[in-house]
């Protein structure tokens, strides 16, 4: 058991792992915690995407900020990455970066029978980038000798 190395956490949180969102809620309630689809390139900004005016998106604003850990839960590979920092933007989608998210987890072909599928309810959708700030990580692999 071991905490990550700077380049070994970047390179697994840049693996396609479902992330969990958490961002602080309202007074007297835990703070919301959810799955979601995120990218992340090392040295860069976390991307999330969402629909516009769902609680969560509220909560991040009015935050500023949020936490996403991303986990490898294999009984011999288990490895988690968690970021918390601040928001740097928020813009509107485009079908090409709703299409890439969807690809990264689907693959080409299913993710354009998704983005087909979704283009009503979606094309409304907003992009969130968190700069990330604060890191905590460990890899509890198993090392099996010879």
């Amino acid at each position: 058991m071991r905490p990550m190395t700077h380049e070994e956490r970047e390179a697994f949180l840049a693996e396609p792992h479902v992330g969990v969102l958490s961002v602080t809620a309202e007074a007297a309630r835990a703070p919301l915690t959810t799955p979601i689809w995120y990218e992340y390139q090392p040295g860069g900004l976390v991307k999330v995407i969402t629909a516009p005016g769902l609680r969560k998106v509220r909560l991040i604003e009015e935050a500023g900020r949020f936490a996403l850990c991303a986990q490898r839960a294999d009984v011999d590979d288990y490895r988690y990455v968690s970021v918390e920092g601040p928001v740097t933007g928020m813009k509107p989608t485009s079908k090409q970066e709703r299409f890439d998210m969807a690809a990264r987890y689907m693959g080409p072909d299913r993710a354009t029978d998704y983005i087909n599928a979704t283009e009503e309810t979606a094309a409304g959708n907003i992009a969130i980038h968190m700069r990330p700030e604060r890191w905590n990580t460990f890899d509890f692999r198993v090392t099996l000798d010879g």
